[in-house]
């Protein structure tokens, strides 16, 4: 840490702002060696951005990664894009891209530059064709890097203006979950895209813009009657409240739909039986799954759950929960709770994400206990016969309404 903040220092004590553009996109990068290389920056910009707002410079003191040199004011702080505590000009949790007047360009990259965060050691710039285009430093909260403007597949340019623009891209790699029937990710993922304008002695920022959410679509049509698949969304407000118990204390109403989450958000789930007061019988999920469009058929599709019990090749599994009489529920056998984990899908065969809605099905039984049946949906069992013996009058499929997933949420500088 000491050869980093050195070298941070003698980088960025007189750095020149570079504007960004950045926009949320797909893509899945490969990754190249770290070998770092440095040259000195020399002038500040004459167009100073705004101040970092004030939820991106609330970290730790040991998160902290100097940014300028020793005993700058709060004024020339701003002026490179970065926070100001006092004493310690530090970066905040964005993405700050500044360039100098003798043709580099610092980037750097914070974890929670999004939400969910970034693992920020999958960061790379999109055509790292020479060995200095990895990080030149970084932590687990920080990803460094600095190259010329020249290298790592920088597009050159010219406006209207005559500027000469210099361009390049950075993404961030994910994971991605494989299926029979479909592959999603989890993963929070972005593509940032930035430049550094040159005329003559000038260099000039650019605003950083982020892709906007696309609006709500309209809500898909309801399953069934007699059983209703609806989405818990109360929270918690006291100390000592169990998320698992708050999220259902209250729901989405139809109106509510689309509904947004971002990834690996929980998606609480319940499906109950609607009009019986028989105390005996049992309501079962034979399966639970999720497609991208209101069609239960259409694909891709992913498991939720399997014979009533989480899809063993999900890697966050779903959560079922168990409901008996200290759930508060007049007939807690006429419910089936369980939570899952929002992701988006991805192509097969790209791997690339694709589908950003998401909508719930459950195929649903009813079951009668009896002397030989006793209803209970066990794990692990090859074979169900309860399964077997529901007649198929009793079984029905109910659908949630379109779940949007919200991209990256962005805490970067405008």
């Amino acid at each position: 840490m000491p050869a980093m903040m050195a070298l941070l220092q003698r980088l960025l004590g007189v750095v020149l702002v570079c504007g960004v553009c950045a926009q949320q996109y797909w893509r899945q990068p490969q990754k190249h060696p770290l070998t770092p290389t440095f040259q000195k920056p020399q002038q500040q910009s004459k167009v100073p951005p705004p101040a970092a707002p004030l939820h991106e410079c609330v970290l730790e003191e040991a998160e902290k990664i100097q940014c300028g040199a020793p005993g700058i004011t709060v004024d020339q702080c701003q002026d490179i894009s970065c926070c100001f505590d006092g004493h310690l000009c530090y970066y905040g949790k964005a993405v700050t891209v500044q360039c100098t007047r003798d043709g580099q360009f610092v980037v750097v990259v914070a974890r929670e530059a999004t939400w969910p965060p970034l693992d920020v050691n999958s960061v790379s710039l999109l055509d790292p064709n020479e060995a200095f285009c990895g990080p030149v430093d970084g932590t687990s909260a920080f990803a460094i890097f600095q190259f010329p403007v020249t290298a790592c597949g920088t597009t050159l340019k010219q406006n209207d203006e005559g500027y000469v623009v210099y361009e390049n891209h950075m993404v961030s790699s994910y994971e991605v979950g494989i299926g029979p029937k479909g592959s999603i990710t989890r993963d929070s993922h972005f593509e940032l895209l930035f430049q550094c304008r040159y005329l003559g002695t000038t260099v000039e920022g650019l605003v950083l813009e982020v892709n906007p959410v696309p609006p709500p679509m309209s809500v898909a049509a309801a399953g069934p009657l007699r059983v209703e698949l609806r989405l818990g969304k109360g929270q918690c407000v006291s100390k000592g409240c169990l998320d698992d118990v708050a999220a259902y204390s209250s729901f989405y109403s139809s109106s509510d739909y689309p509904i947004s989450k971002v990834l690996r958000e929980p998606v609480y789930v319940e499906v109950r039986l609607l009009g019986r007061s028989d105390p005996n019988i049992v309501l079962n999920l034979e399966r639970c799954w999720a497609t991208s469009n209101p069609n239960p058929q259409s694909v891709p599709q992913w498991d939720l759950l399997v014979d009533g019990c989480p899809y063993p090749d999900d890697r966050y599994l779903t959560t079922v929960i168990p409901l008996d009489g200290s759930s508060g529920l007049e007939y807690p056998t006429h419910y089936k709770r369980f939570v899952s984990r929002m992701f988006s899908f991805v192509n097969s065969d790209t791997y690339a994400p694709q589908k950003d809605t998401v909508f719930i099905h459950c195929a649903t039984a009813v079951c009668y206990p009896s002397r030989e049946n006793s209803c209970e949906q066990q794990c692990h069992r090859q074979r169900r016969a309860a399964a077997e013996e529901v007649p198929p009058s009793h079984r029905l499929l109910v659908s949630s309404g379109k779940v949007i997933l919200l991209k990256s949420t962005s805490h970067q500088k405008r």
